[in-house]
C-alpha cells in the first residue's frame, strides 16, 4: 500500500501554526488528517483522527486505485448572546488520499466511525494471497509447494 505525500501540506500546516488558524472557508487547500496504518492478518487497517466531525460530513471515494477521504469540521453554532472566547480547533475541509496497491481489494473496503476515529479495513485481494501450486514429474507423482 502506497501513501501519497504532499510537501505543500506540511508547509501549510507549519504556516498555520506560525501565523495562527485562519477563519473558516479561507484556507487555500484542505489540511491533512492524522492517521495510523497497519497490517492485521489478511487486511490493512487505516485509522484517521476526526474528532468533533459529524459522520454525515465524511466522504469516502475510490476511483481506480486511489482512496480519498474528505471531512469537514463546521463552526460551532453559538446560542444567542454567547460570545466565542477561544477558538483553537481547526475548521474547514480535511482531505487525505491513499494509493491502494493492486494486491488490495478496493471493492470490499469496510468503514466505521466511533469516538472521533474513522477506521477503514481494506482486505488483501484473493489473487495476492499465498497459495499452493501442484507440481507433477515424469513419474506422475504430484507434489504441493508454496507459491
Amino acid at each position: 500500500m502506497l501513501i501519497r505525500t504532499d510537501p505543500f501540506r506540511d508547509f501549510d500546516r507549519l504556516a498555520q501554526q506560525f501565523f495562527g488558524s485562519q477563519t473558516p472557508g479561507t484556507w487555500s487547500r484542505p489540511t491533512a488528517m492524522p492517521m495510523d496504518a497497519y497490517r492485521e492478518g489478511d487486511q490493512y487497517v487505516v485509522a484517521f483522527d476526526l474528532p468533533g466531525i459529524s459522520p454525515d460530513a465524511i466522504e469516502l471515494d475510490v476511483e481506480r486505485n486511489v482512496l480519498t477521504v474528505k471531512a469537514e469540521r463546521r463552526p460551532v453554532e453559538l446560542s444567542e448572546g454567547a460570545e466565542m472566547q477561544v477558538s483553537e480547533r481547526p475548521l474547514g475541509a480535511f482531505s487525505r488520499q491513499l494509493f491502494l496497491g493492486d494486491t488490495l481489494d478496493a471493492d470490499r473496503i469496510e468503514a466505521s466511525y466511533e469516538a472521533g476515529v474513522l477506521t477503514l479495513r481494506i482486505p488483501i485481494a484473493e489473487q495476492a494471497k499465498p497459495r499452493k501450486i501442484a507440481i507433477s514429474n515424469s513419474e506422475g507423482d504430484r507434489k504441493q509447494i508454496d507459491a
